[in-house]
Formats: C-alpha cells, structure tokens, sequence
C-alpha cells in the first residue's frame, strides 16, 4: 500500500551541517512545509495546529487518495503554472517515489504534504494579492500617481492577471458595503452652529417653515367659518396639521437654538450661548406660543380648528425668510410686488370669512343683505369682499342694525386696507425704477439745455446717443456714485474683481506694489466713447492712460491721416507712458478713434503721482522702465532710408555738433559772416585790454594830468563795449575840442540794429 504512494515535496535549501534526517509518513504529516517564503512558512504552520490530531493510517489514506485525485487533475491540464499555487510563489515542485519508505541520500529535506488542500489555495492567494497589492503601491508612489487601488497592475503576467481582477473585483465587493446607519446619522447631522445670512440650508428650511406658515394661515379661518371641515375629511385635515406641527417643533429645538449672533461685534459660535441668546429673545416666546398644545380641548369639544389659532403666531420666521430670500434675488421688486399681491389677497380672504360669519349669525338668506346659500360658498363671499374692499359699490342695502355696523367698519378697514396696499406697491415699483427715472430727470435737464442754447441737431443726437448706450449698457450714469456708498475695503473688493485682471497685464505695472495697484483701482474712471470719437489726437500733451473695458479703438497714421495702423480690443492699453513723462507730458504721435461704442477706464498723471507718493520704491521702478520704453519709442530710433546708385560708397555725413548750430544761428553764408565778425570783435577786445594795462602802468610811472586819466578811462569803455569801428574812432591824446556821439538805430533786418558813432569838434568861445 505504501510502496506506491507518491507524495509532492517542496524544494528547500540543505541544511548547513549536510546531514540529512530520515523522516517517516507520521514525522512528515506533523513537520512544517518549508518555502521560499516566510510567509507561508508561518500561515500553515498556525493552520497545521489547529487541525484536530488523525491516526496514521487515517491520515496516509487520505494523502494517498488526494494526491492520486491532484496528479490525475494536473495531467488534464494544459497550463499547470496557473492551477499549481507553488507556482505562483515561486517554488518548483518535484516528484519522488517511497518504495522502502527511505529517501535518497542525495535528495533534499521533505516537507510535509497539504492536509487542507482549500486552505493552502486561499491562503495561496491570500500571499498573492497583498503582492499585488504592494507592487502596485509601490509603482504608484514612484509614478506619482495616487490613483484608485483597485485596478489591477497593467504589467503582471497574464497568468495573474485573472487572479488580480478576481482580487480586485472581491475588494469592490468589500468597500460596496452598506454603510451602518449610525455613519448616515453622522452625515445627515445637523452642524453645531448655522449662519443665516449664508447659509442656504437654512433658506430652505425657512420656506418649509413659511409653507406651514401660510397653510395655518389660509386654512384656519376658513375651516372655522366655512362648512368644508366634515367628519370624512377630518383625518386628512388632522395629519396635515401633525405635519405642520412637527415643522414647527423642529424649528424650535433643532435650527433655531443655533442660529450664530453678534455681540460687540463678535460673532458668537458656543453651543451654549446660542441657546441662552434664543431663549432670552422674543422669537423664542412666540415659537412656544404658536405650539402651545391647545389641541387637546378637542377632546372636550370636538375637532374644532379654532383651538388652532396660536398657530399664526410663528410669523417672525415667515418676514425672515422674505428679507433672506429678497437679499439673494437679482430683481428683488419682482418678489415685492407678489408678496403685496398675496397680501391683498389674504385680506379679501379675512373679509369672506367674515362676511359669511356674518352671514350665518344673521340666516342664511334672511335678508337681501346676507349670503342667500346660492352657489359655490367661498367664491359668492370672496365676490362680495372684493366690492366692498375696493369700494365699487352696487351692494344690497343692509336691513338690521347689525348689518349696517358690520358695513360700516367693513368700509373703513377697506378704505385704509387698500389705500395701505396701494401705496407699498407703489413704493415697490418706485424704487425699482429709480435709476431709470434719475436717468431720465438728467437727460430731459440735457436737452433743455441744448435747447435754450440752440446746439445743432447732430450734437444733440450725439448726446442722446450717450445717454441711451450708457444706460443700456450698465443701467447707470455713472458707477463712481453706486461706489462711494460703501466702504473703502468693499469698493477695493469690487473693483478688483472687475478691473484688475485688465491693470495687471500692462507692462509698465508688473513688478510693482500690490498695494498701488489696488490703490488705482479705486482711483480709475469710466468714460464711454461713441463711433467716431477721438480718443486722443496727434500732437497733443498725453496727460492719461487708457484702458478699454468693452470695444475696440484705431490708431489713425499715414500722410493723410486716415491709415488704420492698428486696432485695439478689449484689455488693451495705451498712453502708458504720457502717466511718467517729464515736463508737463508726452506729446501723442497719433491719433485714437473709437471704432463703434467704446468704454475706457482712464488714469490721469496727477492721480499718479499722488499715489506714488506712498511708495517710493515704485515710483523708481516706473521711472526706470518709462525711460526704457521712451528711448525705444524715440524718433530716432527709426532706420533711414537705404542708398540708391554710387551713393553707397561714401559714408553717411556726420551730423553737426548742437554747440555749432547755437553759435551759426542759422544757415548759409550769412551765419558763417557773423561768426568771423565775432571772432574779430573777440580778438580786438583782447588787445583792447592789453593797451589798457599798459596805459595804466605808464600813468602809474610818469603821473599823468587828470585829463589824460579820463581820456584812458574812456578809450578802455570804447575798447570793452564798442566793436572794431568805435575802437578806431578813439579820440587822440591832448584833444579838447572833440566830443564823441554814440546812437543805436533799427536796421531793416529784423531783430538787427545798426550802431552809429560820430565825432563833432567844440564850438570855440
């Protein structure tokens, strides 16, 4: 029985001393199969203790019978890498034959045989997928790529590949459970404080609210008065009103109690102060009121719905939920002029009620004046309460005294009713057309003007124009006025998110303090151009910037005037470099038109520097880079013009030096004239004052008379101020009788005079 037994050994190291022990089936069935991997070592060595003690006889026909069953199973086989799981782990298995019941001396240590062969699978597998697992982190890590864990590795071999998405498939299975309902509960928890001027759960839990509100409000007068509550409908009418209470209780111990609030301009979040703030308010008072449980005198009385009527109390929560819901709408008027409407119609409601109260106190057709019985009940009093509010007339006249006071105040409380009504809707309509009649007040001023002044035609249409696109535009006149109402941080807030997109792509900004940036923001202007419009004309002192915001502009050149160099659009700027230009500003090299309607936000170079005055560091860096882009925009810059012909060979003329052309005053031959005319006046006064220095030194050594001494001072004035004609015309030595005549006169060249010196003898005594 046992020489044919063949049993399936694991390949292992030998041992280090080489001496191998002989092992019989028993020995084998309790030793630990060795591998190459820990792991498994450890996983069948804690499952072979758990398996509860077999006879040896037991336990060798069971091997036997199993290892007969596998060797048939894997001879059928076409791929047996795939069904052996030593395969997948790296071991090789190997076959050997037990005649004796001794072992090969050569052969290698034996390891028991698999007792659970469906344990040693799975926990094959088991080793297998968290390989899988790992190696699939690991080049995730690398890739950088944290993605979904549970796709299988692209790069496993396909013999894996089945078991990895079977693997993968049984972890979906796994995170696919269902979540315990306490982690739903977790979920759905309310947050410990609510903010209700953001938070738009709370908007929604407000029209819930309104909702029973209004159905308390409708439907308790008229079923206490009107006939329509009947013991059929009563349960319907009992669980719509469960319902709305519960609403109401839900409000009270759950949402209200955490409501967030402000005290000294702190915003108050503790738990416990939202709730000792809800109970010390008024809110608080009405909320308990309106759910006062006065329903439990129907079973004293009956299912009335008047034991409800505390139930209209909640009406705070219903005015919040109108001020929250008018404060996130674009056209608020629109929501105002239906909740007037609603109240209107609430308040002819009220008056059918009570008139077929009255009705019904009087007899139900007992008189002319009264409810007959005829027709549909609600819509014969709701008539009758719509005459008498708006005051139509034509009613029956009232019979009894009863009638006459119930007419009379009915009048009176229609007439203030609706008169009240009338006024908030025409308050309503006014201030959602404010701005359009402002709008329309500043236009009529404009033509009128116009008028009194007599402007053309073609101006005046030009100025509606302007009027008519702005308007259509951005529905105001001028943005700066909606802007000064508030605050400077929220002014800076809008204008960043409108326009500081545009002002952070000009060049000569980048780098620049962000503070200044925002501060001219808030200092930029809107200005709205027509078609045709010049923006800026060629030759004129740049004194801003520009901006544009919404169209498109040309730059005009050519000889005429009239050539498009280039168009601009929305985001682009010009005029830049006029903000930083010295001496009163740049000059405009061409001129700007706006091509159809145009808006441009404008900064002009006082508000500039006005700015950079609080930032000194800024201020040096636009200086910096106005002077690159002034050098590199310079006139001369531009190339000249090639050389045609033989002109090529000989190098451009230099040009003449400033200091040469200030001296020539002009050209040709009559500034070369005047310069040598200089050159001989500056070389005479040079000897002029050398014969004055010797004069002076030969009056010093012989002391001459005075005469002689003036006639030295005189000579040397003639030397120093008159030309090369009056130092000729000096007057000799020793002559008395000579006087000398000096006159300037106009010449008939302009801004030239011509000097006149004569000599004249003395009349003799």
């Amino acid at each position: 029985m046992f020489k044919s037994l063949t049993i399936k050994f694991n390949k292992v190291k030998p041992s280090e001393g080489g001496n191998e022990n002989k092992q019989d089936p028993d020995a084998s069935s309790e030793s630990r199969q060795a591998t190459g991997q820990g792991e498994n070592k450890n996983e069948k060595k804690s499952l072979k203790t758990k398996m509860p003690p077999v006879s040896t006889e037991e336990s060798q026909t069971k091997i036997q019978d199993k290892v007969s069953e596998k060797n048939t199973h894997e001879d059928k086989t076409t791929n047996p890498d795939s069904q052996n799981p030593a395969a997948l782990t790296g071991a090789k298995p190997e076959q050997k034959e037990m005649g004796t019941g001794k072992e090969d001396p050569v052969s290698k240590a034996p390891v028991a045989p698999v007792i659970n062969e469906y344990a040693d699978t799975q926990l094959h597998n088991l080793v297998r997928r968290l390989r899988q697992r790992t190696d699939f982190y690991k080049r995730k890590l690398v890739e950088g790529d944290m993605s979904s864990p549970e796709s299988s590795p692209q790069t496993a071999k396909p013999s894996v590949v089945s078991s990895a998405q079977e693997s993968s498939a049984k972890l979906k299975e796994e995170d696919s459970k269902k979540v315990p309902l306490s982690g739903y509960l977790k979920r759905l928890r309310l947050p410990e404080h609510i903010d209700s001027y953001t938070d738009r759960f709370y908007l929604l839990w407000l029209s819930l609210v309104s909702i029973a509100f209004n159905w308390n409000c409708w439907f308790i007068p008229l079923r206490v008065v009107f006939p329509y509550q009947t013991p059929h409908n009563a349960l319907y009418w009992l669980i719509t009103d469960l319902i709305c209470d519960a609403i109401y209780l839900f409000d009270l111990l759950l949402i209200q109690p955490r409501l967030q609030f402000m005290r000294g301009g702190d915003i108050i979040v503790d738990s416990n102060e939202l709730k000792r703030h809800y109970r010390n308010s008024t809110k608080f008072q009405l909320d308990m009121a309106s759910i006062m449980p006065f329903d439990v005198f129907y079973l004293f009385f009956g299912f009335n719905p008047i034991f409800r009527t505390n139930r209209m109390l909640k009406y705070t929560s219903f005015f919040e939920f109108n001020h929250q819901l008018e404060s996130i709408m674009n056209k608020a008027y629109i929501y105002r002029v239906i909740r007037t409407t609603g109240y209107l119609l609430f308040t002819l409601h009220i008056n059918a009620c009570l008139y077929y109260w009255a009705s019904d106190y009087e007899g139900i057709g007992s008189t002319r004046w009264v409810y007959d019985g005829e027709g549909n009940k609600y819509l014969r009093c709701y008539y009758w309460a719509v005459r008498t509010l708006i005051t139509i007339g034509g009613l029956p006249e009232p019979q009894t005294s009863f009638e006459i006071v119930f007419q009379l105040l009915n009048f009176f409380s229609g007439v203030f009713v609706f008169s009240s009504l009338i006024g908030q809707m025409q308050d309503v309509i006014g201030a959602a057309t404010a701005n359009q009649n402002n709008f329309r007040i500043c236009m009529d001023h404009t033509i009128a003007y116009m008028n009194t002044y007599s402007i053309p035609k073609i101006v005046q249409n030009r100025v509606r124009t302007w009027y008519e696109y702005t308007w259509a535009s951005q529905r105001m006149l001028d943005e700066s006025d909606l802007l000064e109402t508030l605050p400077t941080t929220m002014q800076l807030a809008l204008t960043v998110d409108v326009n500081f997109g545009v002002i952070s792509k000009v060049d000569l900004f980048k780098g620049c303090d962000t503070q200044m940036i925002y501060d001219m923001l808030l200092r930029l202007k809107s200005i709205v151009y027509l078609p045709g419009d010049f923006v800026c004309k060629k030759g004129e002192i740049g004194k801003e910037m520009y901006i544009i915001k919404q169209g498109e502009v040309q730059v005009l050149g050519g000889a005429d005037g009239t050539q498009v160099l280039v168009t601009l659009k929305a985001g682009a700027v010009f005029g830049e470099i006029s903000l930083l230009a010295a001496r009163g500003g740049n000059r405009r090299t061409a001129n700007v038109v706006a091509h159809g309607f145009a808006n441009l936000l404008t900064l002009d170079k006082k508000t500039l520097q006005e700015i950079l005055v609080h930032y000194p560091d800024s201020e040096k860096l636009l200086m910096k880079k106005a002077r690159v882009l002034l050098k590199n925009k310079a006139p001369g810059t531009g190339t000249t013009p090639p050389n045609k012909g033989l002109a090529f060979l000989f190098p451009p003329k230099q040009e003449t030096p400033k200091m040469f052309k200030a001296l020539l005053g002009g050209s040709g031959k009559a500034g070369l004239a005047r310069l040598l005319m200089l050159k001989r006046e500056q070389t005479a006064q040079v000897k002029g004052q050398r014969e004055r220095r010797r004069r002076i030194k030969e009056k010093k050594a012989t002391a001459e008379k005075p005469l002689e001494t003036s006639k030295c001072a005189g000579s040397s004035i003639t030397a120093e101020e008159a030309p090369q004609a009056i130092r000729k015309a000096v007057l000799p030595r020793g002559t008395t009788r000579q006087s000398l005549i000096i006159s300037m006169a106009p010449s008939a060249e302009a801004g030239e005079e011509v000097l006149t010196i004569e000599v004249k003898e003395k009349a003799q005594q």
